[in-house]
């Protein structure tokens, strides 16, 4: 069920995107979605995001810069060694210049490169560009 509510949630932004909205909300939340979320701000996709009652159902307002392309979680979470995320990376994503792929990792959840350096594997959990 967590990976579904991670899917459908990615998939709403896209579609915001696509439709040119400033904001969107998520229903429900969940801690491995803030953490997607607050990869995805710091890599310049979304401007900021807030999360609103999360003991609860609780729901996630995300303000939209228009940068996202395509962002999609996997059903299928495939495992990674830390010497195959490169080669996944060239597999997955358009170019090497964007996108990022997000892993979890023993270290946390984590995008591609700052997993190359840490030198950790882990599964991957979807990505964006």
């Amino acid at each position: 069920m967590g990976r579904r509510i991670l899917n459908d949630a990615l998939r709403t932004i896209v579609n915001a995107e696509k439709r040119g909205k400033a904001s969107v909300e998520l229903k429900p939340v969940s801690t491995v979605m803030s953490s997607f979320l607050k990869i995805m701000k710091e890599k310049g996709y979304i401007k900021n995001f807030q999360v609103y009652d999360p003991h609860r159902v609780g729901r996630i307002t995300v303000d939209l810069q228009g940068r996202v392309n395509d962002c999609k979680a996997l059903t299928y979470r495939q495992d990674l060694k830390a010497n195959e995320i490169g080669q996944y990376t060239e597999r997955t994503l358009p170019t090497r210049q964007w996108g990022y792929v997000v892993i979890t990792t023993p270290d946390g959840i984590l995008d591609h490169e700052e997993a190359i350096k840490r030198n950790v594997g882990g599964q991957v959990l979807g990505f964006f560009h």
